[in-house]
């Protein structure tokens, strides 16, 4: 009790003291200013107005200063147009700023030399869509009866998606384009469809009953992205009236429930026709197995294209330059994150090395490694940087000092993963006695970038506490699977040397 009354006291002299000194510390400062300004009254008026002017700039100055010091810069808005804006020079813009920062671009650039080469043609491309077995094949066999053989394959298709000439009654030009089924055993083929879907001026999506889970998404996925469509159920005559009727109005409630504009007349029931075995029975008795001809019923079909084309005019020209420019802009998006990951593999390189580099050189090893401050730090921002975050200086010293709290805990792990992971190296005798600690250092570091790349992926800025955490739970995963690595880099460094 006697202590704790002491303590009591103690602090309300510390507080009476504060409050004296804040006290003269404010009439010394009154005074000196009252006199500072009864002297520039009293002199010349250029004199005043210029220190007027002068403490203005510093107190401007100082604001800014602690503005940049303290508020969170905000990290550069991610290129995420809406696909009715996006245009051929908001893509060329962010392809031309990719090449320049080292990006593979070559993917995205030949959509658009894709693109370009479809616009000189003129013609109309309407693309077969659906899952495997639903009778694409068999639908453009019925509307194009020497079908067999493809003619003007497009750059850049591959031989899996065939392009076959047709002209419609009104004299359109029209590439009717057959791409493998989705859902099938080879799931690289369903991107390849989606893509020459998305090139095509309309869809015909291919079905043959009510519309599974998968082709929902699909539909769905087309229709977001501003895709004509027409909805084609295949095989009707499998079905009688009744069971046609039910299933075409199950398809429409499909479609609403997906907020699709899609008119009536563009979900059509057809019959692609083939061939069908039946029993032949003959006058004595005997039966027999022979292969007829059924006949193809596409007329309504043929009807629903003719008149999108016609009541589109040319809307459809444009709904399928944007979708090709949305196309480009996620492949650019896709190379813009392989080349992130390549280059942040590279940063974290670099910086694993001169921790390993200084931890050789140190002359107490046990010192910890986040105490050369000035390689975490020129590394936390390039990775930063690099994923178009722009920290403060705060936070960034804000998450090497929870990540720092966090490696005295990890240390003990990290040299006993690197003591076992050094002797997957024989030969090297008694060297390794002086590398563990450098191999620790170096585990810790990499560790450390791999934690605030998956921050910065996930949430596009430094987030101090939330990085600090993601190093630590992951710091086990890391070390153990970076051990070999890291090792080899420690003993290059010091065989290099000696």
């Amino acid at each position: 009790m006697k202590l704790d009354r002491v303590i009591r006291i103690a602090i309300a002299v510390l507080i009476l003291l504060v409050f004296v000194v804040a006290i003269a510390a404010l009439l010394f400062v009154t005074e000196s200013a009252l006199n500072v300004w009864d002297r520039l009254v009293e002199g010349p008026t250029a004199l005043r107005y210029g220190y007027v002017a002068v403490m203005v700039v510093l107190v401007v100055a100082a604001a800014w200063l602690t503005w940049r010091l303290v508020v969170p810069r905000k990290p550069a808005a991610p290129e995420n147009i809406a696909p009715g804006k996006l245009s051929v020079d908001d893509i060329r813009d962010r392809l031309s700023a990719a090449d320049a920062a080292g990006v593979e671009v070559s993917e995205a650039q030949a959509e658009l030399r894709e693109l370009a080469a479809r616009q000189q043609s003129g013609a109309i491309h309407l693309c077969f869509f659906g899952e495997v077995s639903t009778g694409k094949s068999s639908l453009i066999k019925a509307l194009v009866p020497d079908a067999d053989a493809a003619v003007d394959v497009v750059a850049g298709s591959t031989t899996d998606t065939r392009h076959y000439r047709w002209r419609s009654e009104p004299g359109h030009e029209i590439l009717l384009t057959d791409v493998p089924g989705t859902g099938g055993h080879d799931q690289g083929l369903d991107e390849l469809a989606l893509q020459e879907a998305q090139r095509a001026h309309v869809v015909l999506f291919v079905t043959d009953g009510d519309l599974s889970r998968q082709e929902s998404l699909a539909v769905e996925s087309l229709l977001v992205s501003g895709k004509p469509l027409v909805l084609v159920m295949n095989k009707s005559d499998r079905f009688d009236a009744r069971e046609q009727a039910a299933l075409m109005q199950r398809l429409l409630e499909h479609l609403e429930k997906m907020g699709g504009e899609v008119e009536r007349d563009r979900v059509v029931a057809v019959s692609a026709g083939g061939e069908v075995e039946v029993v032949e029975r003959a006058a004595d008795g005997a039966e027999d197995i022979v292969s007829r001809q059924r006949p193809a019923d596409v007329g309504v079909l043929v009807v629903a294209i003719n008149r999108l084309l016609e009541e589109s005019g040319d809307t459809i020209d444009t709904r399928r330059d944007r979708a090709v420019f949305r196309l480009a802009a996620d492949k650019l998006a896709d190379a813009e994150v392989e080349y992130r990951l390549q280059r942040s593999e590279q940063i974290i390189r670099s910086a694993t090395r001169k921790a390993v580099v200084g931890a050789l050189a140190a002359i107490s090893p046990g010192t910890d490694v986040l105490i050369q401050g000035y390689i975490g730090t020129a590394m936390t921002r390039e990775l930063c940087k690099l994923y178009g975050a722009a920290p403060r200086d705060l936070d960034i010293e804000e998450f090497l000092d929870l990540s720092q709290s966090r490696v005295g805990r990890a240390l003990p792990l990290s040299l006993a993963v690197a003591g076992n992971g050094l002797k997957a190296f024989p030969g090297i005798g008694t060297v390794a006695g002086g590398l563990v600690h450098a191999v620790a250092y170096g585990l810790i570091f990499d560790a450390l970038g791999r934690s605030l790349v998956q921050t910065l992926s996930r949430h596009g800025q430094l987030v101090p506490d939330e990085a600090a955490k993601a190093f630590e739970e992951g710091i086990s995963e890391h070390i153990e699977a970076g051990v070999r690595r890291v090792a080899k880099m420690a003993l290059e460094e010091k065989t290099g040397a000696s």
